[in-house]
């Protein structure tokens, strides 16, 4: 989901059919019959030369034009498409997929449903939230005819009625929430609408799948203010994290010093390694607590003591 400034009025999303290529198959299979039709008529009933032929040659016209009306009666259905066929008005069955045959000025194709899912867009212009502030909120449907029956029968244009119950709902669910409520937990908005828009549309034989936010436009005056906001809210967890750690720094400090209390010996180590690691360093003068250079002196550590009493004697031997 995104937030945009608002001033478009046309959803990012559009409804675009599919360009699919023409099929022959059908006017393909009905040529063939026909053409077989006329060659068989006219092996039967050869060209006329008296009028007893031609009384004979009705009989063959006859049955041509019978045969062009079963040809036209032939109807073919994809894979992902259910004809609903009435008969003198009524509704008889749903057919397809596959070729089917229909009774000639008795049956009728009343519509061709489409059972793939399907993407319908919509968006609500200028909806107030339930803290009063106007927003432009586009959303997409994922639907699906189940019953093609019901989905023709029922409602007279199933499509529109999908679009406009969504767009209902949402502005439903858009009054009765926070902005912030959008922003943050768009997933309870959308759940709460496609609940809403399945239960109408269960009846019409069409299952709403899901529905998904796209765009939230708000007001430009609102911008800054959503700015400061969320600035705010970031130094803020950026000051809980760093006081956490200090929190789990002091914790294990006062584990160290624990330890360091009960062992002496860890203690003159940890020392040793302070003052190593300030040599590393190449400091000339280090600058150490008084009574860490008595114990130091007094254990004669570095071998200073030492080193002392060598150059003394070197003294006095002079």
């Amino acid at each position: 989901m995104s937030v945009f400034i608002s001033g478009g009025t046309e959803p990012l999303v559009k409804n675009k059919p599919l360009k699919t290529k023409p099929d022959y198959t059908l006017a393909l299979i009905r040529c063939i019959l026909l053409a077989v039709t006329a060659a068989v008529i006219l092996i039967v009933f050869p060209i006329p030369e008296t009028t007893q032929d031609w009384a004979d040659m009705g009989i063959g016209i006859a049955v041509f034009l019978l045969m062009t009306l079963f040809v036209f009666s032939i109807r073919k259905a994809d894979e992902w498409q259910r004809a609903i066929v009435l008969r003198f008005g009524k509704f008889c069955k749903v057919r397809g997929p596959g070729l089917f045959f229909l009774i000639p000025l008795a049956d009728r194709v009343a519509q061709i449903v489409d059972i793939r899912v399907r993407v319908s867009d919509f968006s609500t212009q200028k909806t107030l939230t339930g803290d009063s502030v106007t927003v432009d909120v586009d959303a997409i449907c994922f639907w699906l005819v189940w019953d093609p029956q019901k989905a023709v029968l029922e409602v007279e244009n199933y499509i529109d009625a999908v679009v406009l119950s969504s767009k209902t709902a949402l502005r439903n669910a858009i009054s009765s929430h926070d902005l912030s409520t959008f922003l943050e937990r768009s997933d309870i908005i959308e759940k709460q609408i496609q609940e809403e828009v399945d239960k109408k549309t269960t009846e019409w034989g069409i299952t709403v799948l899901h529905i998904e936010i796209t765009d939230i436009q708000i007001p430009e005056a609102l911008q800054d203010s959503l700015s400061r906001t969320a600035q705010a809210e970031r130094e803020k967890k950026g000051r809980i994290l760093l006081a956490e750690a200090e929190i789990a720094i002091a914790k294990k400090l006062e584990e160290a010093a624990q330890i360091y209390l009960r062992n002496e010996p860890a203690m003159k180590l940890k020392i040793l390694s302070i003052l190593n690691e300030g040599l590393k360093a190449g400091n000339s003068m280090m600058l150490v607590p008084n009574s860490i250079a008595e114990e130091l002196e007094t254990k004669d550590i570095f071998g200073l003591k030492a080193l002392n009493e060598v150059q003394r004697m070197k003294k006095g031997g002079k």
